[in-house]
């Protein structure tokens, strides 16, 4: 086991369900998703963050590509609001409806969520499968600025060879980014 998955849900373990409001006011829970989707890939995002704005585009694309596969995916802002007023629900709202966001984003203001992924910056991915065993955690892909330069897929290869019934590898990745902004 890393050093990473000593910290909230390690890769073979169920992730932990959440009821969390999302940007278009409606209550979701991961429970519900996983009846009805093969798998779903939680993303904990934030609006101010260089490297979550620099993938919203793929993360659009991935929700296109495998929706009709039966994998879905889930935005998460988790940052505490009071010292990063940016990513208030707000705000969330604002960036949801100007990026065109076309998956759920949903805001997570007690932080249970994100500790209980073990969630610790932003972009930062998880990839559950249909009985909701976390399989994958770590980067979207190897290049967060240059989408033209990416070599290893991370995400979206591991939603390939969960469909294929192949072993994801690698299983998890270091994490780049922004710190998660926890609350005092």
């Amino acid at each position: 086991m890393s050093l990473k998955e000593k910290h909230g849900t390690p890769i073979g373990s169920y992730a932990p369900d959440f009821e969390l409001l999302g940007t278009d006011k409606d209550v979701h829970h991961l429970s519900r998703y996983l009846e009805r989707w093969r798998g779903v890939v939680v993303i904990f995002l934030s609006n101010n963050c260089p490297d979550s704005a620099a993938y919203v585009d793929r993360l659009k694309q991935l929700q296109t590509r495998f929706r009709e596969q039966g994998f879905i995916l889930i935005g998460i802002n988790s940052n505490d609001a009071n010292q990063s007023p940016e990513d208030s629900f707000s705000q969330m709202q604002q960036f949801a409806s100007s990026r065109g966001l076309n998956f759920p984003y949903l805001w997570d203001p007690t932080q249970d969520v994100a500790q209980g992924f073990g969630a610790s910056k932003t972009p930062e991915a998880f990839v559950i499968d249909g009985q909701g065993v976390l399989r994958y955690r770590g980067q979207i892909d190897d290049n967060s600025q240059h989408p033209e330069a990416v070599n290893e897929a991370y995400v979206k290869n591991a939603i390939a060879a969960l469909l294929a019934g192949e072993t994801i590898s690698p299983k998890s990745t270091p994490t780049l980014g922004s710190p998660l902004v926890w609350r005092r």
